[in-house]
Order: structure tokens, then C-alpha cells, then sequence
């Protein structure tokens, strides 16, 4: 069964059907399917048509089912107790995804995603697993993501002094022809699963992967890829386009974000609440840039109605038989003329359902947008200024920082929030302080009415990161670090996990700059529990 959606749209309604209209005469969801690039740009650019290998993946990735349950029973069988994922990004969020809704089926082995350069976090993990028993999936669609390469370096050297056979212990997840690939074969690896080319990191949920990881914990996969097909037949060029439930969202997405109903605020029930942080990457890493975007507001905790400005887009989904926290809510933000899309789903497997739906949505948002949305030219940037900070060439001077009880600064930058704005906070920290970001949100969306958002570096540089320097200048951000409590060399170079992160908040803080954005650094120091602890209560005083 399909899932339905409900929208209440108010004063938008004839902006999204007169878009929808059009769509329909220019017979626009066919060209689509036929990836024809004018339905984004009149000039064809790289990574446009050449992007849409992710509209066929339900029927393609059906071939791969057998391959898929020979691997997880063949893991499990060989005693395997955990699986340690090294990716970023598109790498990295779908397998935590489906890891977080669907957990570990009875003996099959638990999954760390490690997708963090911090040296703290770095060596929780490494000093937490038993390398004998772990098997690593090093996942990198270009093959030469540096977080990703370092970390499986660090990996590679505890497992390669407890066995003759390391390689064993590996599986690489990457396109054809790339630098993993052939890292895997020079070091024997267990198996290498070759992608698609076609299809962007952020589209490929349903590709390797995303699906090696799920069929390794024991994920239903054939059940998800139904699931997913169920909606990517919905969105195929024979249906109408005013029922074609990923081009009605996307209509809506781009129209609301034209007239400044910009951040859309996923409220999702606790079955599926782990889909809003793969979301986020979706759409922020798509449709943020060129100066414009759709700010993705995901894991805000929940508020008063008179909290919440008017310039969201509220989508809500609900998963049968959960309770739901939201509806009073979406009641009320509905009847204060906040557009929103109600979405019902029947069970915790529509969440292959709603991930293509999204996809379908976000690709289409960015052709109202008048934009590329399988690029992501802004994150290339702050990975060539990292590069320089590690090297020592990025001349950003001193990077001034506060204290985390300086209420001076801390409250001076905070009343720059002008309607329309977010606030982003950048914790490149170990993870762990969801509830301390989590509170200082809320006390930031009290005070200023504002959307917020919050992203772990450097993993949010592969998914927000884009929406932050190349959409509109609408942001405060701030960055939040600390000083690590223990230095952890990258095995086979010559820099440290340590440099690193710092390489990436400097490179990212001059890129930030660079574009004009506002944004202030917050160091906790070396008791970063204390540190934002006091920056908790800076907030809640405001």
C-alpha cells in the first residue's frame, strides 16, 4: 500500500498546483525518467543527467538480493560479532539509518558507524571492538575520502597485529576503478562491492552502500526494496503529476522555499525517527546553492506552537500504531497558516517508501529552484582548504575564540538572528552531547524564534555543509571545539587524527568567512563536559 499524503497549504495551494500544471503540459516527469537535463538546466553540466542512476535502484538492486543474504549468513556463520562502518556522508547515514530503525536481527553482529575524525572518538572505537571478531566496511564512493582512508589505516594496524590474514577482516564499498578499489585488491580484500557511478552519495540508499550493511545486520532488504518500489512506481512517468506523490512534495518543497517558507522541519514518530538525519544530507547538500536552498530541520526538540516562526514547512510522519508528540503541534502551525504535508505510514519498512519518495521530492524541488541538485560544488571547497590547514598554508591568522561562559560575545553574536534566519550549531566534538545541543537549541528557538539545526564535524561538512557556504546567507553558526584528551597518530602518515579535526573546523571556519556567513568559534577547552555544560546555562540565561 502506498502511503498517503494529507496537505494543508493554505495561501501556497495555487502557487504548487499552477507548478504542478505546468509540469504536466511540459511533460516534465517523463523527461525525468528519460533523465533529460533541461528540466534542470538549459545547458547540460557534470553530475545532472549523469546523476539519475538512483531513479531504477529498486529493480536493479533486486538482482543483487542473493549476493546480499549469501554475504550477511556468511559473516554471521564465520563468527563475526560486530561490523565497524568507515564512510562519510552518503556513506555513511543511510547504513545508520537502517541500523537504528531496524537493529541487528538475532545473531547477526552489531553496527558502529564511525564516521568522526576526532581523535577522542577515534579511540573509544578503536579501544572498544575486538579486531578479531569486527569486520570493516570501508565505504567511499570516490575512493580517496581522506576521513575515511584514515580511518581505515588506524583499523587495518589493530587487526593486522592480531592476524595473518587481516584482509580478511575487509570489505570495501566504492565505484569501479577508484584508489579503494585497488587499495582492496593490493591488500586481499574479503570482498569489494563496485557502485554505480551514476548514481550521487546521497542517493545511494539503495545501492551497496547503503544495502551491505543493512543484509549484514540482517535487514530485510528484499522487503525494503519493495517497500521503495512500491513508491517509485508512484513516481513514474505514466502517473499523473498531481498524483505523483514525489513531484506534489517537491512542487511544494520548491514553492514554499521561493515565497520563505524555507526550513522544512521534519516531525517524525519514534518508528522512523531516525529518517530526518539522512533527510537533512538529502536536501541540504542538494538545493543549497547558488545562493539559494531549503534549510532540512531535523532531531529540533519539540516546543511551544508561538515558538515557531512562520517560515517553515512542517512535514510530518506518522507511523501507524506509534504515539505521536506532534499533533497538537501540527494542528496548530497548520491553522497559523504554516503550510504542511501529513504522511501515514503502515509500518517501520516504509521507510523504503519514504527515503525514494525524498529522493524523487528533493531532485524535483531543484528544478523549481532552477538548480543542479546532484552536485555539491561548496563541499569540494572546504575539503581543499582543510587540505591547506593540514599543510600549513591556509592564512586565516589567529582564529579568535570564546569562552563558553563569555556572555558578552555569546549574546552580541546571537542578536544578529533576523527573521528568516537559522542557527546552526557545529559540534566537532566525540559524540555523546545530543542533549546538551539538543537544550541549547530550544533556548536559542525560544529567544529568537528561529529554526535551528545540529551536525557533528566534521560529518555535517558532508551533508549540511554545502547548504551552510552555498545557500542563501540566512545562517549563524557556531562552532563549537574543544581540546581532545588524547592524541591518536593516522597509521601510514605522518599527521594525527588531532590535526586533522582541527584541519577541518579551520578550513571550514575561513570557508564559512570567505562566503560572508556569521559565525563564532566556542573552545570548551580540555574538560569539554564542564565547557558546554556552562554553555548550556549561557543560553538557558539568555
Amino acid at each position: 500500500m502506498l502511503d498517503p499524503q494529507r496537505l494543508t497549504l493554505g495561501e501556497l495551494a495555487d502557487a504548487v498546483d499552477a507548478r504542478l500544471a505546468a509540469w504536466s503540459a511540459a511533460d516534465v516527469t517523463n523527461r525525468v525518467w528519460e533523465k533529460d537535463h533541461t528540466v534542470w538546466s538549459e545547458h547540460p553540466q557534470p553530475e545532472l543527467s549523469d546523476r539519475l542512476g538512483w531513479l531504477g535502484l529498486t529493480e536493479t538492486m533486486r538482482h543483487e538480493l542473493t549476493r546480499l543474504t549469501v554475504l550477511g549468513e556468511s559473516i554471521r556463520s564465520a563468527g563475526f560479532t560486530r561490523v565497524v562502518l568507515c564512510g562519510m556522508g552518503g556513506s555513511s547515514l543511510a547504513p545508520e539509518v537502517f541500523h537504528k530503525t531496524f537493529g541487528s536481527a538475532t545473531g547477526y553482529p552489531e553496527l558502529t558507524v564511525v564516521d568522526s575524525t576526532h581523535p577522542d572518538e577515534v579511540a573509544m572505537v578503536r579501544d572498544r571492538i575486538d579486531p578479531g571478531s569486527t569486520l570493516f566496511v570501508i565505504s567511499s564512493k570516490s575512493g580517496g575520502t581522506l576521513e575515511t582512508l584514515s580511518l581505515f589505516r588506524t583499523f587495518w594496524a589493530q587487526v593486522d597485529a592480531v592476524s595473518d590474514t587481516p584482509g580478511d577482516h575487509f570489505v570495501a564499498i566504492t565505484d569501479a576503478d577508484s584508489a579503494l578499489e585497488a587499495l582492496a585488491n593490493e591488500r586481499a580484500f574479503r570482498d569489494i562491492f563496485q557502485t554505480p557511478e551514476s548514481v550521487g552519495g546521497r542517493y545511494s540508499a539503495f545501492t551497496f552502500f547503503g544495502l551491505v550493511p543493512a543484509a549484514l545486520i540482517g535487514v530485510n532488504v528484499g522487503r525494503l526494496l519493495e517497500r521503495a518500489d512500491i513508491m517509485a512506481n508512484a513516481c513514474r512517468a505514466e502517473t499523473p503529476v498531481e498524483a505523483n506523490p514525489g513531484a506534489v512534495l517537491g512542487a511544494i518543497m520548491g514553492e514554499a522555499a521561493k515565497v520563505g517558507h524555507d526550513k522544512a522541519t521534519y516531525l517524525v514518530t519514534e518508528s522512523l525517527a531516525a529518517f530526518p538525519v539522512w533527510v537533512e544530507q538529502l536536501i541540504a547538500e542538494s538545493t543549497g546553492k547558488d545562493g539559494v536552498g531549503i534549510v532540512p530541520i531535523a532531531d529540533e526538540p519539540i516546543g511551544d506552537p508561538s515558538e515557531y516562526a512562520r517560515d517553515r514547512l512542517i512535514i510530518h510522519i506518522s507511523v501507524e500504531g506509534d504515539v505521536d508528540p506532534y499533533g497538537n503541534l501540527v494542528e496548530q502551525l497548520a491553522g497559523d497558516g504554516v503550510p504542511v504535508v501529513q504522511i501515514s505510514a503502515s509500518n517501520v519498512y516504509d521507510l523504503g517508501q519514504e527515503m525514494y519518495r525524498a529522493e524523487f521530492a528533493t531532485a524535483m524541488a531543484g528544478a523549481v529552484l532552477a538548480i543542479n541538485p546532484f552536485d555539491q560544488p561548496n563541499v569540494q571547497l572546504a575539503k581543499q582548504l582543510a587540505k591547506q590547514a593540514m599543510e600549513g598554508g591556509l592564512d586565516t591568522g589567529e582564529i579568535a575564540s570564546v569562552a563558553p561562559d563569555d556572555t558578552t560575545a555569546i549574546d552580541g553574536w546571537l542578536t544578529g538572528v533576523s527573521s528568516g534566519d537559522y542557527v546552526g550549531l557545529q559540534a566537532y566534538l566525540p559524540y555523546g552531547f545530543d542533549a546538551e545541543l539538543a537544550s541549547i537549541r530550544s533556548a536559542i528557538r525560544s529567544v529568537t524564534n528561529g529554526a535551528t539545526t545540529s551536525g557533528y564535524g566534521p560529518r555535517f561538512l558532508h551533508s549540511t555543509g554545502q547548504l551552510h557556504k552555498g545557500g542563501a546567507n540566512n545562517g549563524l553558526f557556531l562552532q563549537i571545539i574543544d581540546e581532545p584528551a588524547v592524541v591518536v597518530a593516522v597509521p601510514e602518515t605522518d599527521f594525527t587524527f588531532n590535526e586533522l579535526v582541527r584541519a577541518q573546523a579551520d578550513g571550514d571556519y575561513q570557508a564559512l568567512v570567505d562566503e560572508g556567513r556569521r559565525v563564532l568559534r566556542v573552545n570548551l577547552g580540555s574538560d569539554r563536559s564542564i565547557g558546554l555544560n556552562q554553555l548550556v546555562r549561557l543560553f538557558e540565561r539568555l
